[in-house]
């Protein structure tokens, strides 16, 4: 019944995701993807989160599936990610392209860390 749980966070992750990015995209008039990004650094913030809940004995692998399979798994998305950069890049906007991609691991990685670093200060 594991897959349930991956189905139900699913479930909430996806729709989550259009409705973030068109309502940060048109808050933005600019070619850069930032409905993307906004999403993807999130779930990475989730992510880490949930990890670091993991680790530290506070969270079950129920919940890593739920949330972190589930959930952050249709929240977060690589390949509107490599689509959106590589139209920019075919586009000429190749500064933009780069800039996603440095930008997108840097604060998502970013992101991962910081919530792997707020469960152990609150369950470490």
């Amino acid at each position: 019944m594991n897959w349930l749980l991956v189905i139900a966070g699913a479930v909430v992750g996806a729709p989550l995701r259009y409705l973030t990015d068109r309502a940060v995209q048109t808050r933005h008039d600019t070619l850069f993807p930032w409905g993307t990004f906004t999403i993807n650094v999130i779930g990475s913030l989730i992510l880490g989160l949930l990890t670091g809940a993991i680790a530290a004995g506070a969270a079950s692998s129920r919940m890593q599936l739920l949330i972190g399979t589930g959930f952050c798994g249709a929240l977060t998305t690589y390949s509107t990610f490599s689509y959106e950069t590589l139209r920019l890049a075919e586009d000429g906007a190749r500064f933009f392209a780069l800039a996603n991609v440095v930008a997108s691991v840097v604060a998502g990685l970013g992101a991962a860390f910081a919530g792997a670093a707020l469960a152990q200060a609150v369950w470490g």
